[in-house]
């Protein structure tokens, strides 16, 4: 597991967006933008996909620390913090609405129009399948060619 998993678990298990470790970060005068943070959370294919240092992970942990439980002078309960992350991710998925898709138009396969409802003209030529122009493939009777030894020697 590297930097960048368990970046992702935190941020997934306390339920955090991207300003929000945006403030995090800068709770420990780290600062770092949206942007890059949001490369920390790509698959590692993608092109601005870029690894989570040491560095970053420290200061993160560090301000998470500060961010859930406060400082000396003000101290904080950390369920309190959570919980309240967690409303604020309920209001926000309770105020999408839920968007259902609809066609523009019925499909009808008896009629056959292009975008300007006219009819299409009819072509002269025939297309060729691609299964025409492939040779038949010979199939090889594998089954035939086994022989099972199940470790025995057999007398004869």
């Amino acid at each position: 597991m590297n930097n960048n998993d368990i970046f992702k678990k935190l941020r997934v298990a306390l339920q955090l967006r991207d300003d929000q470790i945006v403030e995090i970060l800068e709770l420990v005068d780290f600062r770092m933008s949206k942007g890059e943070i949001g490369n920390f959370f790509r698959k590692e294919d993608h092109e601005n996909f870029m690894e989570c240092g040491d560095q970053v992970l420290r200061n993160f942990l560090n301000g998470l620390v500060i961010y859930l439980r406060g400082t000396l002078e003000n101290p904080k309960n950390a369920m309190d913090v959570i919980k309240q992350n967690q409303e604020v991710v309920r209001l926000n998925t309770a105020n999408k609405p839920n968007v259902a898709f609809k066609p523009n138009t019925e499909f009808n396969p008896t009629r056959a129009k292009d975008e300007r409802g006219e009819a299409k003209p009819k072509t002269d030529f025939k297309k060729k399948s691609a299964s025409a122009n492939k040779k038949p493939v010979k199939k090889i009777e594998i089954v035939e060619k086994v022989q099972y030894k199940n470790g025995k020697n057999k007398k004869k």
